[in-house]
């Protein structure tokens, strides 16, 4: 195994920016090059991160023999074409969430990872952060009881401009792709797989949802009520209920946050200790797994991501959320 590994950024928009600070709080990790359609954003963008090596065109960044891993952040729309690109070049691809518009993509890409044996995983960066894990615990070891349920949102207001990646389809755009991914991979992480789901949507003139509400039942009887939007702004809060009390994270609950517990009437703030920004965590499984000359993670594995594309799949069914690759 290498002492470093040599890392690649293809697109260097406002989330690239994010991952390279994160980048920069993992000794083992070196930011190399890269890649971008503008060959100036990627020379300025290297510039501020120093990094040695730019790109004007993604194909030759995927090319690069001194890349490693390649960190995909572009719209959502290209995630498969982009991370088919990565594969085929035999480099390990850690890629933006949500993977991919659709789980058909998402098969396509697990397959391209298998076929050339390249390593693949999602960056849901919640799913490594110290919090989620510890709450998690809590509930396995009987902190607040048996759960019963949880009620999870995350809303802001967006500018609404047609041609941004937030409201224009051909981008993927919409509140469920873009921040319901995290409610929903909260809600299964900690219950499982739901055995029944529920929704609806409001939709912005564009024609992608701006607002969901989603009501999921598991096994047990436990229940998750979720509700993400793009239209305003909401508390940004998560709450899991047992009988013997209630685990809180508070505003922005998915990033870097304490923990709350109170079980019978007595809250107690667990101050968790993190590093860096918290885009660190998800680099350090991809070192791991790359160490152990894995294709994917254990922790975050192809199943999960792809498990977590069809409950949103189904989601965009029962709401008539739809793109023009869909069809």
């Amino acid at each position: 195994m290498p002492d470093t590994y040599r890392w690649g950024i293809l697109a260097p928009g406002k989330i690239a920016h994010k991952f390279a600070t994160g980048l920069q709080f993992v000794p083992e990790a070196k930011l190399h090059a890269i890649g971008s359609r503008d060959i100036d954003r990627a020379r300025d963008f290297a510039d501020q991160y120093q990094a040695p090596v730019w790109y004007g065109s993604y194909q030759e960044l995927a090319e690069d023999p001194d890349i490693d891993v390649i960190y995909i952040a572009t719209p959502h729309s290209f995630h498969m074409e982009n991370t088919l690109t990565c594969l085929e070049q035999g480099k390990a691809v850690l890629c933006e969430k949500p993977l991919a518009i659709n789980s058909s993509q998402v098969e396509t890409m697990i397959m391209a990872s298998k076929n050339h044996q390249s390593f693949l995983m999602e960056a849901l960066w919640s799913r490594f952060l110290p919090n989620i894990i510890r709450v998690r615990n809590l509930i396995e070891s009987g902190a607040i009881g048996a759960v019963s349920h949880l009620e999870a949102d995350f809303g802001f207001k967006a500018p609404y401009d047609p041609k941004s990646r937030l409201f224009n389809p051909n981008l993927g755009g919409g509140a469920l792709l873009d921040i319901g991914i995290y409610p929903l991979f909260f809600a299964t992480y900690l219950f499982g797989t739901p055995e029944t789901i529920e929704s609806s949507a409001k939709f912005a003139d564009t024609g992608v949802d701006e607002s969901c509400s989603v009501k999921l039942t598991f096994s047990g009887g436990k229940q998750a009520n979720l509700m993400f939007t793009i239209s305003e702004f909401t508390a940004v809060k998560a709450r899991i209920t047992g009988d013997n009390g209630e685990i809180m994270l508070p505003n922005r609950w998915y990033q870097p946050v304490n923990v709350i517990t109170n079980a019978g009437n007595d809250p107690q703030e667990e101050v968790i200790k993190f590093v860096g920004n918290g885009y660190n965590y998800q680099v350090h499984e991809v070192h791991q797994c790359l160490d152990k000359g894995k294709i994917e993670s254990d922790h975050w594995s192809h199943r999960h991501s792809l498990q977590l594309m069809q409950l949103m799949d189904e989601i965009r069914r029962q709401c008539g959320i739809s793109y023009a690759v869909d069809r």
